[in-house]
């Protein structure tokens, strides 16, 4: 029989996690965990800190801190991720959601009103980019595209999840299984070179590959979704591209190559250049 286990603090689990977790967001981690452990908000935690855990809540908390420790992601470790204003279900399937990303979000939005616009989100994964557009946009008609089955499924869970109605989810490679033209196309592509050391680090160990990585140091899926989306926009159509922080000046040269004009760069919350947008002329 084991021993009973020492009397565990809300505030004690929080400076515990906050003092093991490798991560400049290991409190935030914690707390994400222990809310996500006992169902309830943040608010919670500060409200009663004084209250103990039960021996079955300090089990299950010790045990996911390990593996935070071990250096799984919060989102695969609670299966959720809140991005823009939704709250997406998580798999090891898709990329977790990033904040960086709400800048395409943001710049989609300020160039498209509300309105019977065609819009599509290429590599949708979870559906985060599509399912914040139509969230905002209910007029939109936004069509998601993944070629992953398992990440096609995810993103229609996440529309039912978070009650959007005007996102079709479709499966195929890019802008293979779009049919007509589009006002505006979208996509977080992969764009990390094969060599890169942070794909040894931090979350995007526990995340595919296949997401991330791509050729030409990082372009060439970016090259693709240039060239497919030449047949698929409007003549005055938007493109807009997540990229890395050092491939702006490439991915505007690539995309002036392919007859894209209007280019022009968008910055995240912490000023790295983040999304280029294009325009194919017309």
């Amino acid at each position: 029989m084991s021993a009973p286990l020492s009397p565990l603090s809300i505030d004690a689990a929080l400076a515990l996690g906050a003092a093991r977790i490798d991560s400049d967001s290991a409190r935030l981690d914690t707390e994400l965990l222990l809310c996500h452990l006992l169902d309830k908000p943040r608010s919670y935690l500060f409200t009663w800190p004084e209250r103990t855990l039960t021996d079955a809540q300090q089990t299950a908390f010790m045990a996911l801190l390990e593996r935070r420790v071990a250096g799984e992601p919060v989102a695969h470790l609670t299966g959720l991720r809140d991005f823009w204003t939704l709250t997406l279900e998580v798999t090891a399937d898709t990329l977790i959601p990033r904040g960086d990303t709400e800048a395409l979000v943001e710049a989609a939005l300020e160039l498209l009103p509300d309105g019977p616009f065609r819009v599509a989100d290429l590599g949708t994964g979870t559906g985060a980019i599509a399912l914040a557009l139509a969230s905002e946009r209910p007029h939109w008609q936004v069509i998601a595209s993944d070629w992953v089955e398992a990440a096609a499924e995810l993103a229609k869970r996440n529309r039912a999840r978070n009650a959007v109605q005007n996102v079709d989810v479709v499966t195929g490679s890019w802008c293979e299984p779009l049919s007509g033209e589009f006002d505006m196309i979208v996509s977080n592509p992969p764009y990390i070179e094969a060599d890169d050391p942070h794909l040894s680090q931090g979350d995007v160990r526990y995340e595919p590959l296949s997401a991330l990585v791509a050729g030409e140091s990082g372009l060439a899926d970016i090259r693709l979704i240039g060239e497919q989306c030449r047949t698929k926009l409007k003549p005055g159509g938007w493109l807009l591209l997540e990229h890395g922080y050092n491939q702006a000046q490439s991915v505007a040269r690539l995309l002036s190559s392919l007859g894209y004009s209007d280019i022009g760069l968008i910055r995240d919350l912490a000023g790295q250049p983040r999304v280029t947008r294009a325009r194919w002329p017309g």
